[in-house]
C-alpha cells in the first residue's frame, strides 16, 4: 500500500561458500515474526551473488535512490548493503577491472551519491580478504558488523543480526552519529531477601550491554551532581529504549511505574526482563502489552544468554519502531488511509487515555466522526477492544473506534 521503507541487499561471490548460510540467516531474521506486524514493504531482504547475464558476470545491479528504477517502481526510502567480504570476492575485484570490480565501485558510488539513504554494513569473513587488497580499500573503510571480541557462548548469528539491526535503526532513525541508548529501569528499593540477587542482575545486565555497541543509561552512575534527578529520569525514559528489570518489588515502586508509563506514552521500545524470585503481590496494569523475556537462575547465577535475548529483542524493537514511524511519514502522500493515531504499540487504557488527552488539547476536531487507530500486528482481542470503546464513549466519542492492524487493513482492501 505504501512505498518500500527499507531494502537490505546481501552481496557475496558465489565462490565464497560461507555466504549462502549467512544470507539465509539474515533473510530469516528480517522476514521473521518480529517485523511481520508492519505494513507490507517495511523491510525486504534480497540476495545478490549469481552472475546476472552469465556465470562470469557480476550479480544483478542494486537499485540506488538516485538511479531511475525499472518500470518506474518506487524506490525504497533506505537501502542497506551488506557485502560479505571473503577471498573469492577479493580475488575477483583485485585486478581493478571486470564486472565484480565495477559492481563494488557501483556500491560505493551509490552510498557516496546519497549517504542519507544508502548505508554499507560490511561483514568480513576472513581478514586476509581485506588486508592490502582492492576489496578492502573500497569497502572495508566502513566499520562492519560482528567485529570485536564476542562472549564464548554467544552465537555468531545473534551478534550479526543485532549489529545490523542496530546499525540500520540508527541510520534510518537519523542517529547514525550516536548509539542507541538503553534505559535500565530497576528498583532502588528491593526487598530484603532479594537485595543481593537484584544487585547481581543489574551488574550482569550492564556487563552484557557493555559487550555490545549499545549505550546505556543507569541512574545510579549517570545522574550528575546538582541536576534535577526527576527531570533527568523523565527525559531519558521518554527518549531511550527501556529495558525493565522486573524483580519482585519492581511493579509496586512509584518511579518504576512512572518510567514505564513515560516510555509507553512516548512510544519508545520496551522489553521486560522477568526476573521474579518469590513473586508479586499484585503487579501493575502498566506493565502489560510489551514483550517479555524470562531471566532464569542456574546454580545461583543469572543466565547471561537470557539477558542477551532480551537486549537483542530490544534492538529489533528499536528498528521496528523506526520503520513504523517512517511508514507513518509516507501517509502524507497516502491520505486515504485517514489514520488518527499511528500507535507504535498496541493501544491500551494507559496510552489511549494519554493520547486522547493530548489530541483534545491540540485538535478536538480530530475526534469527530470515526476515529481510526492503526497499530502493528498482532491485533487486539475483542474484550481488549471493548474496554477501549468504553473509555472512548466515556470521553464523548460517539462512534466505536476503528482499530486496525496492517493485516486487517489489507483484508479490508486498504
Amino acid at each position: 500500500m505504501l512505498s518500500p521503507v527499507l531494502e537490505i541487499y546481501v552481496v557475496w561471490h558465489p565462490g565464497d561458500r560461507a555466504g549462502q548460510p549467512i544470507a539465509d540467516e539474515l533473510v530469516r531474521h528480517f522476514h521473521g515474526s518480529r517485523f511481520t506486524g508492519l505494513l507490507g514493504g517495511a523491510v525486504e531482504v534480497y540476495v545478490r551473488n549469481h552472475g546476472w547475464r552469465g556465470p562470469d558476470d557480476a550479480p544483478r545491479p542494486i537499485p540506488m535512490p538516485r538511479v531511475p528504477s525499472e518500470r518506474g517502481l518506487p524506490q525504497a526510502r533506505f537501502t542497506a548493503v551488506v557485502p560479505l567480504l571473503d577471498y573469492e570476492f577479493a580475488h575477483a575485484v583485485e585486478p581493478r577491472h571486470g564486472p565484480w570490480h565495477r559492481y563494488a565501485l557501483d556500491i560505493l558510488a551509490g552510498q557516496r551519491g546519497d549517504p542519507g539513504r544508502v548505508a554499507i554494513f560490511p561483514l568480513v569473513l576472513h581478514k586476509g580478504a581485506v588486508e592490502e587488497t582492492e576489496l578492502g580499500r573500497l569497502l572495508n573503510r566502513f566499520h562492519g558488523i560482528d567485529r570485536g571480541p564476542r562472549p564464548a557462548d554467544e552465537p555468531e548469528s545473534e551478534r550479526r543480526c543485532r549489529d545490523l539491526s542496530q546499525g540500520i535503526a540508527q541510520f534510518a532513525g537519523g542517529t547514525a552519529g550516536g548509539r542507541l541508548t538503553v534505559f535500565i529501569s530497576h528498583t532502588n528499593q528491593p526487598g530484603q531477601r532479594e537485595q543481593s540477587t537484584v544487585r547481581e542482575l543489574i551488574s550482569l545486565v550492564r556487563s552484557t550491554i557493555g559487550g555490545t555497541r549499545l549505550d546505556d543509561f543507569f541512574s545510579t552512575s549517570d545522574l550528575q551532581v546538582g541536576t534535577d534527578w526527576g527531570d533527568a529520569l523523565r527525559a531519558n525514559a521518554a527518549s531511550s529504549a527501556l529495558l525493565a528489570l522486573r524483580t519482585d518489588r519492581y511493579a509496586s515502586r512509584a518511579w518504576c511505574q512512572r518510567e514505564m508509563l513515560i516510555a509507553k506514552c512516548a512510544g519508545m521500545p520496551i522489553v521486560i526482563l522477568d526476573a521474579l524470585n518469590e513473586g508479586e503481590e499484585r503487579g501493575s496494569f502498566l506493565m502489560d502489552h510489551v514483550p517479555r523475556v524470562p531471566v532464569r537462575r542456574q546454580h545461583g547465577q543469572w543466565l547471561e544468554p537470557d539477558i542477551r535475548r532480551g537486549v537483542n529483542l530490544l534492538v529489533d524493537e528499536c528498528l521496528k519502531r523506526t520503520l513504523w514511524l517512517r511508514q507513518r511519514d509516507l501517509t502524507d502522500t497516502a491520505s486515504e488511509l485517514d489514520v488518527a493515531w499511528w500507535a507504535p504499540h498496541a493501544p491500551e487504557p494507559a496510552t489511549f487515555a494519554a493520547w486522547l488527552t493530548e489530541v483534545r488539547g491540540k485538535d478536538p476536531s480530530a475526534l469527530a466522526g470515526p476515529v481510526r487507530i492503526l497499530h502493528p500486528d498482532p491485533p487486539l482481542g475483542p474484550d481488549e477492544r471493548l474496554v477501549l470503546d468504553q473509555i472512548a464513549a466515556a470521553s464523548g466519542i460517539e462512534e466505536p473506534l476503528d482499530i486496525l492492524t496492517p493485516r486487517s487493513l489489507a483484508a479490508r482492501g486498504g
